[in-house]
């Protein structure tokens, strides 16, 4: 899937901003070349004070997700380096839950930096939430609501994964496709 010039003539992509007591979601449609905006929205986890139904939670109500909108492919926000090890555990045990809900479902997996997907959004890496929610709500021609930073962060790595798809110069292999990952590296996985 990584390294087409062209998406297909229609796509669903959905972004997840992972998170354990707030998970944002976007989906996008793809047609041709024309973006548009399908839904976004947030997983709220605060009320839960178990971490282990907290990911439960996430496998649960992203599959539901995924079963309302058959994304073809899932983009993630990888886990950022941080000063505090235990909020970036937790982190990645959120991811590996969404994850999971995709690869239960046979959905491809794209994994994109936060650096990264502010630079194909705003054009700068360090760009704000705020900044990155009104580049997304231009670009898809809708208001989106500023207290849903998570979602419209969600609707940025969807977009980011359909620039990584429609543009030949991007170099695909700075996402994580770990499908494509162990196809070019049989030897390291066993």
């Amino acid at each position: 899937m990584v390294g087409r010039s062209n998406p297909e003539p229609q796509r669903i992509i959905m972004g997840i901003d992972p998170g354990t007591n707030i998970l944002g979601y976007g989906v996008i449609l793809v047609e041709k070349r024309s973006v548009s905006y399908v839904d976004m929205g947030v997983l709220d986890l605060r009320k839960e004070k178990d971490h282990f139904i907290k990911l439960n939670r996430i496998f649960e109500e992203v599959g539901k997700l995924m079963d309302t909108y058959a994304p073809d492919d899932l983009a993630i926000e990888a886990p950022f380096y941080g000063k505090n090890p235990q909020v970036m555990l937790k982190l990645g045990r959120a991811q590996g839950a969404a994850i999971a809900a995709a690869l239960h479902r046979q959905i491809p997996v794209f994994e994109y930096a936060p650096r990264k997907v502010k630079m194909a959004i705003t054009g700068r890496g360090e760009a704000s939430k705020e900044q990155v929610s009104m580049m997304m709500s231009k670009t898809l021609k809708t208001e989106l609501e500023p207290k849903f930073f998570d979602a419209t962060d969600a609707l940025a790595i969807a977009m980011c994964h359909f620039y990584q798809l429609s543009n030949p110069l991007l170099d695909a292999s700075s996402s994580t496709n770990w499908k494509a990952f162990i196809e070019s590296h049989p030897n390291r996985v066993k």
